[in-house]
C-alpha cells in the first residue's frame, strides 16, 4: 500500500511560523513522525509540499494509478481551492483532509472546507497527531 501524504502553502514554515497556532514542529519533523507510523502500519509513503496551487492539482493528478490514498494538508487552499477539490474528485483516490489547527476553532471564514466534500473525513486541531490520525485512517479505509 502506497500513501502520498500532500502539503500545502506556507506548512514548509512550520517551526517558525505563528507557533502558538500551528506548535514547534517543523515539517520535516512531522515527516519522520509520520514515518514511523508507515513502518508500523507496513505502507510506504512519499511526501510532497507546493505553495503553489497549480502544482498540487499536478502533484493530484500524477498520483493516479500510482497511490493507494492520500492524507492532504491543504492549509490556506482548504477554504478557496475548486481547483484542488476538482483534481481530488477527478482522480477518485481515496483523501483524508487534515489540519495542525482546529479550523472550526479558527476564524470564520476558515470554517468552511471546499475540499472536505472530495475526502472521505476531516481530521482537525490534533497537531502533528492529525497526520499520524491521518494515515491511520485513511490505511484502516483502504484494508476495508
Amino acid at each position: 500500500m502506497k500513501i502520498l501524504i500532500l502539503n500545502g502553502p506556507n506548512l514548509n514554515m512550520l517551526g517558525t511560523r505563528e507557533p502558538d497556532k500551528y506548535g514547534t514542529e517543523t515539517l520535516e519533523s512531522i515527516e519522520l513522525f509520520v514515518r514511523e507510523e508507515a513502518l508500523k502500519l507496513n505502507v510506504d509513503v512519499d511526501f510532497s509540499q507546493s505553495n503553489i496551487e497549480g502544482e498540487l492539482v499536478t502533484i493530484i493528478q500524477k498520483a493516479k494509478g500510482l497511490y493507494d490514498g492520500i492524507v492532504m494538508n491543504p492549509a490556506a487552499y482548504t477554504h478557496t481551492s475548486v481547483a484542488i477539490r476538482d483534481a481530488l474528485l477527478a482522480v477518485e483516490i481515496p483523501a483524508v483532509e487534515i489540519h495542525l489547527s482546529n479550523i472550526h476553532k479558527r476564524e470564520e471564514f476558515r470554517h468552511n472546507s471546499l475540499t472536505a466534500p472530495a475526502c472521505i473525513g476531516q481530521i482537525t486541531g490534533f497537531g502533528k497527531y492529525s497526520y499520524k490520525l491521518g494515515l491511520i485512517a485513511i490505511v484502516d479505509y483502504l484494508k476495508g
